[in-house]
């Protein structure tokens, strides 16, 4: 079988080709497809599909630089190898996001600037949903390699259960840091509301303690006669001294209430 191409069916090598194809593992007469698509982190998150065609004899890699089939040194140990250093690599990588989570926890938990924090933590959520859902993808479509081959006598059956515990802890890490932003955004909305709050609780005490010269200057400002304080020349002193009066006696009537609902709380 030196040319693969000749004996797979030209949708499963349009499968193949496709760099963005999902995890998929597909048993066909004379050979197997096993499509894995794995997150590449980098500068920022992709998502790359790796082909494989596993026939009786032997196993092929598609390479999509080179866009071409390359032949593995073994059936199946050979495309554990490849699928494993890729998973190790997302391990690995995925300290980036749970860096990014701890550093927005100490700049909410410290009372930082958080003017940018929403933007950050979209991005943030729907980079790790990415992962989570590709690497659920992933191990499903392992778990399903892996039990259509146990029986095969050359399967190493040990090697394939490593290789999707760790992809299941790569989806398991991801759903953790996923908690963790529900979290924080939990948080982040309670410290907004009590903002809010205080802000409208301000603005309560400051219309109760301006209501009375409201009231006064409008009823002053009526345009009919018999006015107190209209005649004379200190009726706007008059007016003035009152407004204040007023506004002394509502101030001490709100510190008043204020200090009784701070002593039941």
């Amino acid at each position: 079988m030196d040319n693969v191409e000749q004996f797979i069916d030209n949708l499963h090598l349009e499968d193949l080709k496709n760099e963005l194809h999902p995890s998929v593992f597909d048993e066909n007469e004379g050979y197997d497809m096993l499509i894995i698509r794995l997150p590449s982190i980098t500068k920022e998150l992709q998502n790359i599909s790796h082909g494989f065609i596993i026939t009786p004899e032997q196993s092929f890699m598609y390479n999509s630089k080179e866009k071409r089939f390359e032949v593995l040194s073994d059936r199946f140990e050979a495309v554990h190898t490849t699928i494993d250093k890729m998973v190790d690599e997302v391990l690995k990588s995925f300290m980036k996001y749970q860096d990014l989570t701890a550093q927005m926890e100490d700049v909410l938990y410290q009372n930082m600037n958080t003017h940018d924090f929403i933007k950050k933590w979209l991005r943030l959520k729907l980079e790790i949903s990415k992962i989570e859902r590709t690497m659920l993808r992933a191990s499903e479509t392992i778990s399903m390699f892996i039990d259509y081959n146990r029986d095969a006598k050359e399967f190493p059956l040990n090697h394939y259960a490593d290789l999707h515990e760790h992809i299941d802890r790569s989806m398991r890490y991801a759903t953790l840091q996923l908690l963790k932003l529900n979290d924080l955004y939990s948080f982040y909305n309670a410290k907004t509301n009590d903002k809010m709050n205080r802000m409208i609780y301000i603005l309560t005490i400051i219309s109760a303690i301006f209501l009375p010269m409201h009231l006064i200057v409008g009823f002053f400002g009526m345009n009919t006669s018999g006015l107190p304080f209209t005649s004379g020349t200190i009726g706007t002193s008059n007016v003035l001294l009152l407004m204040l009066v007023l506004m002394i006696l509502t101030s001490l009537i709100v510190y008043r209430w204020r200090k009784k609902v701070e002593n039941k709380s």
